[in-house]
């Protein structure tokens, strides 16, 4: 048997007293064993059934990552419905269109105030909702408590037994609809069956061997496919441990608190952690700055071609620069997963020189969502790593990556139009990105949409660039503009914390509108931007810049809820700036 069910069902087989799942209640760790956590999803599929959810229904979980989440997911599946997740950070209406678009019958809600978004565009399918923590009395007809349907489902599960529904799920059977993030219009809604889920678990372990031991934190919401995959069920299937952070803001506390051993990240975190150890260095004296440049200098060189020196000095330099980066993410972390965006080179270098092992990933919602992964025995940085043992990649002619495989999704949710135009002829799925083989290796250049092509015929990857700006330390965001453009120009959102502490130095007591205009500020960009693309060609760098006075934010519609930046939003918004640049006044040069 195939499914994914079946996989997990085996190691809470072999392993029914480790702990599963944990997390932090009332200032205090609690744990579920995997029988417990078996045997509490199947009472959950029980009552789901109940409230007349049958095989094939839509079951949608509109929540943070927490207990409730896990074993609403798996319930759902093994009544043979399908679970549907919703960002808790999506809109009314984006929450409307996933409701109609999956014809989504029943829905888990996290709190309150995802319960008034939900009922304000509830569907005539929609008859049963059910609230994880309510704060007032539940009195609206198809609303109940998820603790109430749960106790209902466990006096179910005392007069029926062990669930054995989930046994007949073959594995062609939708086991999710996970919405793509829509950085360019409405989400389309994949159609991953068990077997493509069961696939891709198979083949991501002959990379990346997880145990009984390892104990996870996961802090990416589990309606991304990538830690849903690659976070939870990859754990799950090992036997280990999976905990949930309290959150973003708390994930320093629970790094000391867990002692993870394994974690799947963004390179978003990897990024900040970068900066801080980079902003921290740069505060110190000068004799502490002398010792860290040494320390990195000898940590590559220990890396890449070991000297007597460096066999001498790594270890005594380790314990004074290294070790408190590593104690600070816990002390245990054996191997970090990258994903859901490109990892610069510059930040994967330096994690890997500071001792910690991180393998970064390919892939999207659409393949599971694992094409390639670097294997934990051979990382290689500025790859993507080697394809699934069990998924055939190769390249167009036009340099696209196709991918064929069992993890390869069936489709989109109710549009045969955009399925066909998904696939080759033969049956490989385009994923859009434009990549190469280095020594097995694959390698991304660049989203074949995000490709500048310049009015003089250039063509320009923005990934490498922004990630080389992205590089100073006073450059949170950069966004390259330039189709069709005579030249490339950027968008760029400061670091404001090292803004701030330039402008005190400087004496600049500006509100910040009017601190990115400022002169210094903007010379002070100008010669960063030199600086971190002097590699790059003339044609690749940006003639001109615009600094932006805030962040981008979901709440802004500036980023998708798995943080890609909407391009087209900034586009639209800031299109009076963006022509500002094109004018042939002189404005803000980075040349």
């Amino acid at each position: 048997m195939s499914n994914l069910l079946s996989l997990i069902h085996q190691t809470v087989e072999r392993y029914p007293d480790n702990d599963a799942l944990m997390w932090k209640q009332d200032n205090q760790y609690l744990k579920l064993t995997y029988r417990e956590f078996w045997k509490r999803s199947e009472a959950f599929a029980y009552a789901l059934q109940d409230l007349g959810v049958q095989s094939g229904s839509k079951v949608a979980i509109l929540a943070n990552n927490c207990l409730a989440w896990t074993i609403a997911d798996f319930g759902i599946m093994m009544s043979g419905a399908v679970t549907v997740p919703i960002y808790a950070t999506s809109t009314p209406h984006q929450i409307e269109f996933i409701l109609q678009n999956a014809d989504v019958e029943a829905i888990v809600v996290e709190n309150d105030q995802l319960l008034e978004r939900v009922l304000a565009v509830a569907t005539e399918a929609l008859h049963s909702v059910l609230i994880i923590q309510p704060t007032k009395p539940v009195q609206h007809p198809g609303v109940m408590t998820f603790d109430s349907v749960i106790e209902k489902g466990q006096h179910l599960h005392a007069a029926k037994g062990t669930l054995t529904a989930w046994q007949t799920i073959s594995d062609d059977q939708l086991a999710t609809i996970v919405h793509t993030s829509g950085t360019t219009g409405n989400p389309k809604g994949v159609m991953l069956t068990h077997g493509n889920l069961y696939a891709n678990l198979i083949g991501g372990q002959v990379y990346l061997p997880l145990t009984p031991q390892d104990r996870s934190l996961s802090y990416l919401p589990l309606s991304h496919i990538f830690e849903r995959t690659c976070g939870q069920f990859m754990m799950l299937t090992s036997g280990g441990c999976f905990t949930y952070c309290e959150g973003l803001p708390q994930i320093t506390a629970n790094l000391a608190e867990v002692k993870p051993t394994v974690m799947t990240s963004v390179p978003r975190l990897f990024e900040k952690i970068y900066d801080g150890v980079l902003n921290n260095v740069r505060a110190s004296s000068k004799a502490k700055q002398a010792i860290f440049r040494l320390a990195m200098k000898v940590g590559k060189q220990q890396i890449t071609s070991p000297t007597f020196t460096s066999k001498l000095l790594h270890p005594l330099l380790d314990k004074l620069v290294f070790q408190q980066i590593r104690e600070r993410m816990g002390g245990n972390l054996r191997l970090l997963v990258s994903g859901g965006a490109a990892l610069s080179p510059t930040v994967g270098e330096f994690l890997k020189i500071a001792g910690l092992t991180v393998c970064e990933g390919y892939g999207l919602t659409e393949t599971s969502p694992v094409i390639s992964t670097q294997p934990i025995s051979d990382p290689r940085i500025g790859t993507v790593g080697l394809p699934l043992n069990n998924v055939d990649v190769k390249i167009a002619a036009d340099g696209e990556v196709l991918a064929k495989g069992p993890s390869i999704m069936v489709g989109y949710y109710k549009n045969p139009e955009a399925t066909r135009e998904a696939f080759t002829e033969d049956g490989y799925f385009m994923t859009g990105d434009i990549g190469e083989f280095v020594d097995g290796y694959l390698r991304i250049v660049e989203r074949k949409k995000n490709i500048l092509v310049l009015a003089t015929g250039k063509n320009v990857a923005p990934f490498p660039i922004e990630s080389a700006m992205m590089c100073s330390p006073y450059i949170g965001q950069a966004i390259l503009i330039g189709d069709k453009r005579k030249y490339v120009s950027a968008l760029i959102v400061p670091d404001f914390v090292n803004l701030e502490k330039f402008a005190a130095e400087k004496s600049l007591n500006l509100p910040t509108v009017q601190l990115v205009e400022h002169p210094e500020v903007l010379v002070l960009m100008e010669r960063e931007i030199k600086e971190q693309l002097a590699e790059f060609a003339s044609f690749e760098r940006p003639k001109k810049f615009k600094i932006l006075p805030q962040e981008l934010t979901l709440e802004s519609g500036e980023l998708t809820p798995s943080l890609k930046v909407r391009l087209h939003v900034l586009q639209t918004r800031y299109q009076a700036e963006i022509e500002a640049m094109y004018q042939e006044q002189r404005e803000t040069s980075a040349v």
